[in-house]
């Protein structure tokens, strides 16, 4: 079966397993139950130096102990935000029931999205020379922080050898990712994707840099709230198996939901204010390339980062697009808070279980409606309902901007 966009013959795309570590638990089953009951992942940040820093709180992935999942000499080369993607990419393609063939292996893409990268790795590396006065680092540092670390990872670990690449778009990076996976499913040029991202950046170092913005809440994160007082950082992985939903289908594969759209877009605007007008083009891009009306979209799950100017601006953005029959609309970094370039992939697995298990999840830690958020924002309690079609929004520091449509399969 094709789908037709643009004027050119398309696969349709299913995602076929989905893998994921965040501050909700260390799986997909943990994760979604979390999002389900809108249990908060988000507790006093373990960090030693904690008490220097002027917010408290983060959403860390607790329990998560690297010799459970790697031999010591593979988890000494990685860092934590690599590990992560890994042990997700590895969740996502046991789900998918794939035969990791060597024709698969060869032809296979790996797409990954990370905003910063090995911050730990970076960090320990800093302390060593300024700190300690050390004239030595880790030998393997540079490959502990590149970005794409992750990504090479899941290839060295699955043995993929086909295309392997990372986008880094600052808070929109697995956004961005996932939607260049779809593309490549879609066209043909690949027959399989691995596709998500991963962030670790709980040093110190990039903690004081994010202090120093302002915009990190001093309690929790309450987005929409008119009592909202900013971001709460986090942490973890999402990946997704991505397939033509025929081949899928003809192996015996359960698909979870179809990604019929993505769309993006740049504010040429301001580094770190975000534009309506921005948000709303990524957003029709997307609804146009999946040839959907902005009618038929039953739910929004938001950027929402908890912040006074994102959320007024996101507001102006949906109704840009929907008018005043805006739908439901949430933002699950109040429970998994802003895990910056994993965020979209997080964010796209939160509302792919959603569509898949019938409900939709809450906006946790709303106390007061505020008059420049006037959306439906399912306050503290998920929603059991079936949605067919949604939108998971990603808007990013320097004004890039990418947004993918959702089916209900």
């Amino acid at each position: 079966m094709t789908r037709r966009v643009t004027g050119i013959n398309t696969r349709r795309v299913a995602v076929t397993g989905i893998g994921v570590i965040c501050s909700l638990g260390n799986n997909r089953e943990e994760f979604a139950a979390a999002l389900r009951a809108g249990r908060s992942g988000i507790a006093p940040l373990s960090l030693s130096r904690a008490s220097e820093l002027r917010f408290a709180n983060a959403a860390e992935v607790r329990g998560f102990r690297p010799e459970d999942h790697f031999p010591p000499k593979d988890a000494d080369l990685l860092d934590r935000f690599a590990q992560f993607a890994v042990v997700a990419a590895r969740e996502a393609v046991a789900q998918s029931g794939i035969e990791l063939t060597s024709d698969v292996r060869e032809n296979a893409a790996i797409v990954t999205g990370s905003c910063v990268g090995g911050q730990s790795a970076e960090d320990a590396g800093f302390v060593e020379i300024y700190e300690r006065a050390r004239p030595r680092v880790h030998p393997m540092t540079i490959p502990k922080t590149m970005a794409n670390a992750g990504a090479s990872a899941i290839s060295l670990d699955l043995g993929i050898t086909g295309p392997a690449f990372t986008i880094s778009t600052a808070c929109s990076s697995s956004t961005h990712a996932i939607g260049q996976a779809f593309w490549m499913v879609r066209s043909g040029q690949t027959d399989f994707a691995i596709a998500g991202g991963s962030e670790a950046p709980f040093s110190f170092g990039i903690l004081k840099a994010w202090e120093a913005m302002r915009v990190v809440s001093p309690t929790v994160c309450r987005p929409f709230s008119k009592d909202r007082s900013g971001m709460i950082l986090g942490e973890g992985a999402a990946m997704l198996t991505l397939e033509p939903l025929e081949a899928a289908l003809a192996r015996g594969a359960r698909p979870l939901a179809e990604i019929v759209g993505f769309g993006m877009s740049s504010d040429a605007h301001h580094i770190t204010q975000p534009s309506a007008e921005g948000a709303a083009k990524a957003i029709r891009a997307a609804l146009r390339d999946a040839d959907l009306t902005p009618e038929q979209i039953g739910y929004v799950n938001a950027h929402g980062t908890g912040t006074l100017v994102n959320d007024s601006t996101e507001t102006r953005a949906l109704h840009l697009v929907f008018g005043d029959r805006t739908p439901a609309v949430s933002s699950t970094k109040s429970i998994h808070g802003h895990t910056l370039g994993a965020a979209g992939a997080i964010e796209t697995a939160a509302t792919i279980l959603a569509l898949e298990r019938g409900f939709l999840p809450p906006t946790i830690n709303f106390n007061e409606p505020d008059p420049e958020c006037d959306l439906d924002v399912i306050p503290n309690v998920a929603r059991e309902c079936t949605v067919e079609y949604a939108i998971s929004n990603s808007f990013a520091f320097g004004g890039l901007n990418a947004v993918l449509a959702l089916r209900h399969l």
